[in-house]
């Protein structure tokens, strides 16, 4: 069963326009158990979607993709049922992963989120030392086609381990930094959270605050819904693929500049508006690419949420003068009414004042990104095989 917003968006039209269906006899609605709304049922939305308005009846879709795991609203994402922004700075990536992949009836019983002894080349960038970990992972996995539910989110949360792991130290040389623990406003620390090792790899100075920017920054990014690499994963699902070549399938169209790598092209501009001025800086953006990197989303046309969650945390890492610049080029895009930002460029700020690399967004976002994945991945073994067949429109040459 639909909420009225989303058989409206299926559908492409405004929610007055769907109850006005309604009164027509085009759909019916259904009193929610809870409170006064009305449910739309799935297949009776998806059967008015199909029909054209000439009368004929046209696939618009391959596959209806029904999912539990993520929501998106003016909230920001939701995770079977808890909004993002909440757990951000209340719960380690670890549990939100945990949640994402089992819910409120999942396991008592926590995945192992120890890293393989793997040792990458030294020549590889990041992005191929995380993509290197999975396929050797996958080699040495001598079960790997094991699609039981608990050993595939065993093996997520290896891979997410040993790609920090892997990463290469912020300084070649002298005596490794101690790790510094998560602190939850719980009271409770998580000496050996993900966020603290993954913060240790991109930072040369990962301080308590920062290790607490980089674990809200990972809880924010897990999921968002049927983005273009999660499609990429559920695709690769539904021909049984295993969670290895799965991942790789995420991995490779995260790859993209305009999926993972925004954040750091928003990186570039707040270095150039650091020794330029913010409105060269946008001046220059503009004339060159057209677009601001990290203002705009696709989603939240009023405002991306999760960009004032991240923003606070950076407020609290860099000295006055960065804070300073970073709401200047906030405000001259609103004056000049440019997109609002996004996490992109919250995120870009963050590894900034961290004086971590330029590539440290993607770096965070993939190792995010792959507790979604995993979810998702889950959920689309429960659907039919080989499901996303899309026929082409052939247009003869010439």
């Amino acid at each position: 069963m639909l909420e009225s917003d989303e058989a409206a968006r299926r559908l492409g039209i405004k929610v007055t326009t769907l109850y006005a269906y309604v009164s027509r006899g085009l759909l019916s609605s259904h009193p929610a158990p809870e409170g006064r709304k009305r449910l739309f049922a799935l297949e009776e939305v998806e059967r008015l979607a199909r029909r054209s308005r000439q009368g004929k009846t046209v696939e618009t879709r391959m596959a209806t993709v029904t999912t539990a795991v993520t929501q998106l609203g003016a909230e920001g994402p939701v995770y079977r049922g808890r909004p993002a922004t909440g757990l951000a700075t209340t719960s380690a990536f670890e549990e939100v992963a945990h949640w994402l992949w089992w819910g409120p009836s999942g396991r008592s019983t926590e995945e192992s989120w120890t890293a393989l002894d793997l040792v990458p080349p030294p020549e590889l960038s990041p992005s191929d030392r995380m993509r290197w970990v999975v396929v050797m992972a996958g080699a040495h996995d001598r079960l790997r086609s094991d699609l039981r539910p608990d050993v595939v989110t065993a093996t997520a949360a290896r891979l997410a381990a040993t790609m920090v792991a892997a990463l290469p130290r912020p300084t070649a040389s002298g005596p490794d930094l101690p790790e510094v623990p998560l602190v939850l406003p719980d009271g409770g620390d998580r000496p050996h959270a993900l966020a603290a090792r993954l913060a240790a790899r991109l930072s040369p100075e990962p301080g308590g605050a920062l290790v607490g920017a980089v674990n809200a920054a990972l809880v924010l990014l897990a999921d968002h819904e049927l983005a273009t690499s999660t499609m990429a994963v559920r695709v690769a699902a539904s021909t049984r693929a295993d969670p290895y070549d799965a991942l790789l399938a995420g991995l490779g169209t995260l790859a993209g500049p305009l999926h993972g790598g925004a954040s750091q092209q928003a990186y570039s501009l707040l270095l150039e508006a650091r020794h330029g001025g913010a409105e060269r800086a946008l001046d220059d953006t503009l004339r060159w690419q057209g677009v601001v990197p990290g203002f705009g989303h696709s989603v939240y046309t009023q405002g991306d949420v999760r960009f004032g969650v991240l923003l606070r945390l950076f407020e609290v890492l860099a000295p006055p003068g960065d804070v300073a610049m970073v709401h200047t080029l906030v405000d001259l895009a609103a004056e000049h009414e440019l997109p609002p930002p996004n996490v992109d460029l919250a995120l870009a700020a963050l590894a900034w004042s961290g004086a971590m690399p330029p590539d440290a967004g993607r770096t965070v976002f993939t190792v995010a990104r792959l507790a979604g994945w995993t979810a998702h991945y889950l959920e689309e073994l429960q659907e039919r095989p080989l499901r996303y067949r899309a026929r082409a429109v052939y247009a003869a040459p010439g």
